[in-house]
């Protein structure tokens, strides 16, 4: 595994783990025992960054994901980067299926959400410590000056943001210096490449979700994939509609094409151009799968040129290709 650093000083492994379906993936709920050995076994492959949120779970159990990541982690906790967010709940007075989730930055909320992630995860600081969503009640610079209190006393170490703005991005980090945004990020997904001079002034890291389009751009998708519409919200992302795989033809062709002249998989070439694009880029894809931890390590491994990388750009501003699931500058994640 390589290692590359998020900001001034937080080493993190090349590519990260997205940990959120570890404990309910496209709405079923994992096995428990097997995503705990999963965990162990990324350590075991030198993946030193895993991602979590006080509200990666369900709304009636919302912190099933710290929960299963804290345990299965604690063993290698001084090996390795610990990720969490704070700044949104679910509505539990909806009467909605879905409950909408609802930022709450106030300072108050945010010192009981770093103490309940403290004691969730089993560890006494938080290594990277996001605003999960911008809570348009409180000023961000509040925020901040609360971040840079908790660093002060030991509670995290770094702090970042999580699909915001230039501009927040800007008046956060004059507060508290700001180590990373989270934002989404793949070949399908690329409109926020117009913060990268703004990060690259204020060196700031880029940690990339979703950087395979949920999976998508391993191309291991067809007309003939099925998801239960029950259980697995890939079942209504647009880019996996049957309709919408010849739209995307191109784009599985050249990720082919590619793979086959870099001897490696789509995947790995997905994540490879972002790698080798900006030094401070760190995708963290997720998987329940050892063979997936392995293939997703591996694309570190994978050197594109700076040649081949603007070849790859050039293709992608003029292709065709569906809508991705997300796909706004403002998401739910």
């Amino acid at each position: 595994m390589q290692y590359r650093t998020l900001g001034s000083d937080l080493t993190v492994s090349a590519v990260g783990l997205g940990c959120m379906g570890m404990s309910h993936a496209y709405g079923a709920p994992a096995d428990k025992k097997e995503m705990t050995e999963l965990l162990a076994q990324a350590v075991d492959l030198g993946y030193t960054f895993f991602d979590t949120a006080e509200v990666y779970g369900t709304p009636e159990h919302p912190h099933d994901n710290e929960e299963l990541v804290g345990a299965a982690l604690k063993p290698y906790r001084d090996k390795i980067v610990l990720a969490t967010k704070f700044g949104i709940h679910f509505d539990m007075s909806s009467t909605a299926t879905n409950k909408p989730l609802v930022p709450d930055s106030r300072p108050e909320v945010i010192r009981a959400s770093v103490e309940a992630s403290l004691k969730r995860l089993g560890t006494d600081h938080i290594d990277l410590y996001y605003q999960h969503r911008l809570d348009p009640k409180i000023p961000i610079e509040e925020v901040a000056g609360v971040m840079a209190d908790l660093i002060r006393e030991g509670k995290i170490t770094h702090w970042g943001l999580s699909e915001a703005t230039e501009d927040t991005i800007r008046r956060a980090h004059a507060v508290c210096p700001v180590t990373a945004i989270q934002n989404r990020y793949s070949m399908m997904a690329r409109w926020h490449e117009d913060l990268f001079p703004v990060l690259e002034e204020l060196h700031i890291g880029y940690v990339a979700f979703s950087p395979l389009a949920n999976g998508f751009l391993s191309g291991k998708y067809d007309k003939s994939s099925r998801f239960d519409a029950g259980t697995d919200y890939r079942s209504v992302m647009p880019q996996f509609q049957p309709e919408n795989i010849d739209r995307n033809h191109d784009l599985l062709t050249l990720l082919q094409k590619l793979a086959g002249q870099n001897n490696a998989t789509p995947a790995q070439i997905s994540l490879a151009w972002m790698l080798c694009k900006k030094p401070y880029l760190v995708p963290i894809p997720g998987t329940r799968r050892l063979s997936r931890l392995l293939e997703n390590a591996g694309a570190a491994d994978v050197m594109l040129s700076a040649e081949e990388v603007s070849v790859i750009d050039e293709a992608l501003n003029d292709m065709e290709m569906s809508e991705v699931f997300g796909g706004s500058k403002i998401v739910s994640k």
